[in-house]
């Protein structure tokens, strides 16, 4: 069962790159007392990833700003590096690249899948939520194989 408008976000741990080096991150703590949109895809660099998701928060970060969200997130199953790098080759400096490394956040949503026929393993679904104070306000999940309505225009378009 996937997680639903009301529920509170699952605490997990994420991972992401800082100044120091790689950097644990509680699910619990990064959405507390903020409001937060949080998008999933299914791997860093594939193509409607780079071409589509990501480019769509990053041109519409000052967008969800003025709409009053406080932090934007990506999260994929990748490792920190992967996400970071990918977040620097798009110029994502205004987006929070997370690693659910193991899928465990995926997993606790209720939002994994599994790319073993496609040779990438347990994955997240293409996803986009909204919490507000740790509490989710919207859930925007992708049928298989689409691309709509986690897009930045259409999380834009719920708030």
């Amino acid at each position: 069962m996937s997680i639903n408008v009301g529920d509170r976000i699952p605490d997990c741990v994420l991972t992401r790159m800082s100044e120091q080096g790689t950097q644990p991150v509680s699910s619990s703590d990064y959405f507390a007392g903020r409001k937060v949109v949080l998008f999933s895809v299914p791997g860093a660099f594939t193509p409607t990833c780079s071409a589509h998701h990501l480019p769509g928060f990053v041109e519409h970060a000052a967008d969800f700003a003025g709409k009053g969200v406080d932090a934007i997130a990506c999260m994929a199953v990748n490792d920190v590096f992967v996400m970071h790098a990918w977040g620097e080759s798009s110029n994502a400096g205004g987006i929070d690249m997370l690693a659910d490394g193991n899928a465990e956040f995926a997993d606790a949503l209720g939002l994994e899948m599994d790319a073993s026929a496609f040779g990438m393993g347990k994955r997240s679904q293409r996803f986009a939520l909204v919490a507000d104070d740790g509490v989710v306000t919207h859930v925007l999940i992708e049928a298989p194989g689409e691309f709509r309505v986690s897009s930045a225009e259409s999380v834009l378009s719920q708030l």
